[in-house]
This record gives C-alpha cells, sequence and structure tokens, in this order.
C-alpha cells in the first residue's frame, strides 16, 4: 500500500542507485531548476548513515570541475591528492629493474592536476549530505519493478510504495535491475582477470606520483593518497586473484611486495583486500520509454585507464543538461527526443573508450615477447612527442569532444 493512500506519491525525476552518478545527478538537476522539480533517490545503501566503501577513485579534471559546479568539491578537497605525475613502466614479475618508458606532468591547465586520489566513501557522503540540503528525498530501498502510463511512469518501490514520475533514470550499477526489468539488453564479455584492490601505508613520500606497472598478468597501478597512503589496482588472471585474496597476512605482504617494491620504503596493508571480476559490457541502448541508463548500468570498461567513474560522470552531465534545457522551455523531460539527445551525446564515446581499454588490455596483458618489443618502442615513441602527450592527458581529464556544462565547471 502507499502509507495508506492508494494515489501514488508524484516526482519529476526517480533515481534508482545513490552512487557517484546517481546523487550527482540529482544534486545537479535540483540545483540546476530549483525546488519545483522533484527529484527521489532510491538504494538500499542510503540505511546506513555513512559510506561503507573502502575503495579509492581517480577523479579526472572534468569530473573534479562537476563537483565544484554542484559544489560539492569542497567538502572532500582537504583529503583529496592530486597526481602531480604519472609513471609508466613494461616489465617482467621477476626483472629486476622496471625502465619507466612513458612519464606525465600531472597538469591539464597551469595548477590544475589532471586528476585528483579520492576515498569513495569520503565522497559518497559528502553528495548525501549536499543532496539531502537541497531537499532531495533519499529513499533507503529499491525499484522493485516500472510501468510506463503514456505521460508518466509508475516505479515501485520493494516497499510497496508507488512513485508517478515523468523520467527513471537506472543508476543502479553493473547487474542492474532496472536495466533488467525494461528488458534492454547488454553485450560484451568477461575477462579472465579480476582486480585486486587495497590500500598500503609506506614509509617514504610518493610526492604526488601514480605508477602503473604493466606486467604479463595485466596492470598493476600504485595510486597516491593523502598521508604516506597508496591505492592499489592489481590486475591478476581470476584464479590467481581468489589465490592471493586467500593467503595468510605474511604471504600476501610478500606476493604484493613482490609487484609494489621498495622505492617507497617498507609497505603494510593498510585495508581490507578485496577482488572485482573484470569486463567490457555496453547496454545495446542507453534509453527506452521514460527510461535512461547512467554508469556502470550503462557500461563496463576495463579499468586499465581508470575512466570508468569518469565516465559515469560524463553521464551525468550529459543527461543533466538535456533535462535542464527541455525542462526550462517546458517541455516533457522524459520524451522520446530528449532521451535520444542523451544518448547520441554518448554512445559514440562509450564506444570509443570501450574499444581502447580493450585495446590496451590485449596489448599489455600477455607474455609475448614480441608484443613486449613493439609496445615498448610506441611507448618510447610516444615519450619523445609532447604535444602527443598533452593529447593524452587532455583525453584522460575529460575535455575532448563535445564537453557538457557541467564538466566545465559551469551551472547548467
Amino acid at each position: 500500500m502507499n502509507r495508506g493512500d492508494s494515489r501514488p506519491q508524484r516526482a519529476d525525476l526517480v533515481v534508482g542507485g545513490a552512487g557517484f552518478a546517481g546523487l550527482a545527478l540529482a544534486i545537479a538537476l535540483r540545483q540546476g531548476l530549483g525546488d519545483t522539480f522533484s527529484v527521489t533517490v532510491v538504494d538500499p545503501g542510503l540505511a546506513h548513515a555513512t559510506s561503507k566503501d573502502p575503495r579509492a577513485s581517480a577523479i579526472a579534471a572534468a569530473a573534479r570541475r562537476l563537483f565544484e559546479a554542484i559544489e560539492v568539491w569542497d567538502a572532500v578537497a582537504a583529503d583529496a591528492q592530486p597526481i602531480l605525475d604519472m609513471v609508466v613502466t613494461d616489465s617482467k614479475l621477476d626483472d629486476v629493474v622496471r625502465p619507466a618508458f612513458l612519464t606525465f606532468g600531472g597538469e591539464v591547465e597551469e595548477g590544475e592536476p589532471f586528476a585528483h586520489m579520492v576515498e569513495n566513501r569520503n565522497l559518497v557522503d559528502a553528495l548525501v549530505t549536499k543532496a539531502r540540503k537541497l531537499g532531495v528525498d533519499l529513499r533507503a530501498g529499491s525499484v522493485a519493478r516500472f510501468d510506463n502510463i503514456g505521460n508518466a511512469i509508475n516505479v515501485a518501490l520493494a516497499d510497496g510504495e508507488i512513485i508517478s514520475a515523468r523520467l527513471l533514470v537506472g543508476a543502479d550499477g553493473a547487474r542492474s535491475q532496472i536495466r533488467e526489468h525494461a528488458g534492454i539488453a547488454s553485450h560484451g564479455w568477461n575477462y579472465d582477470q579480476s582486480a585486486i584492490v587495497t590500500t598500503v601505508a609506506h614509509e617514504r613520500d610518493h610526492n604526488g606520483r601514480a605508477e602503473e606497472h604493466f606486467l604479463p598478468a595485466g596492470p598493476f597501478a600504485i595510486l597516491p593518497l593523502t598521508g604516506k597512503r597508496c591505492s592499489i589496482v592489481w590486475t591478476e588472471t581470476t584464479r590467481e586473484a581468489e589465490r592471493i585474496i586467500a593467503l595468510p597476512d605474511d604471504q600476501f605482504h610478500a606476493e604484493l611486495e613482490k609487484r609494489f617494491g621498495l622505492q617507497l620504503g617498507d609497505i603494510t596493508v593498510a585495508g581490507p583486500r578485496r577482488a572485482f571480476p573484470l569486463g567490457l559490457f555496453t547496454a545495446r541502448q542507453f534509453i527506452a520509454e521514460r527510461l535512461a541508463l547512467i554508469g556502470d548500468a550503462a557500461h563496463i570498461i576495463h579499468p586499465i585507464a581508470g575512466q570508468g567513474l569518469n565516465m559515469g560522470l560524463r553521464d551525468v552531465a550529459a543527461l543533466a543538461e538535456a533535462i535542464a534545457d527541455a525542462a526550462r522551455l517546458g517541455l516533457d523531460i522524459g520524451a522520446p527526443d530528449v532521451l535520444e539527445r542523451y544518448q547520441r551525446w554518448r554512445r559514440f564515446d562509450t564506444m570509443t573508450m570501450g574499444v581502447a581499454t580493450d585495446g590496451l588490455n590485449r596489448l599489455f596483458s600477455n607474455h609475448s615477447d614480441v608484443l613486449r618489443l613493439a609496445r615498448d618502442v610506441g611507448l618510447g615513441l610516444v615519450e619523445r612527442m609532447p604535444a602527443l602527450k598533452r593529447m593524452f592527458i587532455r583525453e584522460a581529464a575529460g575535455f575532448t569532444g563535445e564537453v557538457p556544462k557541467l564538466l566545465k565547471g559551469e551551472a547548467l
């Protein structure tokens, strides 16, 4: 029952999922369109007072500008570690020396790092606080089903309540129930790889340097956090990752040290260790009748370039702009042409990034000496071409293509 009333509650927008993408979209639209635009966000995680996510994420410069535009960045800036430079190596696991084949300076503009590392729980908590302050209706629950009724979509929550909205956004992750209920197929494949994620404390200062060691099993990324800590994203075959995760602490430390090295002095594991399966998946379409998908519900890519989260925030910026433009003209925000604008905006970029990360993973995650020689020559050539390196930095920062307002730091 609907809390004693058979009539559905009304909202302009319902967002299923309270991760970075879902919350950022809700905040941007509430902020841009004002109190008369009603937004409900539904997620089981909202039952917790604070986020429990132990991971950290690389926030590209364009995504940081989005968080500045929606007035969230100041809440996490003190705990955000700028990536000041990046080093890429290519070696075998037992190689004594790991020569740097490619180095990147960390600025897209003077004084603006191309990325910051932020611990997920801090950013999610800041987003929740901002959403509450703006009057976003936050519900601890889930979307059970939904039905189109012509000029609206009736969204049934797991507790039986029904919300009648003009648009439903699926931001409920890789295993999106909203996507499945809409009958939208997802095409792609699983890699026989998993990413081991943990936090490492070390003796010496990292000086804001990120390192990516390309090893035969996959990339081993060392990403700087505030203080003398780093976030590790360590790719192995799925079977090997399971074995490593299950090791006793001393043996896990030995495997970690073999890959991490001692350039930052003695290391200790300073957070939980978890493994996440890797794959490449893209929803066949990002929209359906009165429905849009964003973030991992729309696409999953390999973390080799650190772009997964940032791709989701690009979705947010594009969809928010399409909705805001329609609302200001008095148009139906769930109309097919509004949603089609969003899909056209995001489809090509998503496919391009998926192909690029898949190609990089296949090129680097292998034992072929021939491919290793070819890619090392290629890396060496890029190292000697400053203009090409600048282009790569701008791509990683999110400033190529048709950039939505929020990613430029502009209000909707």
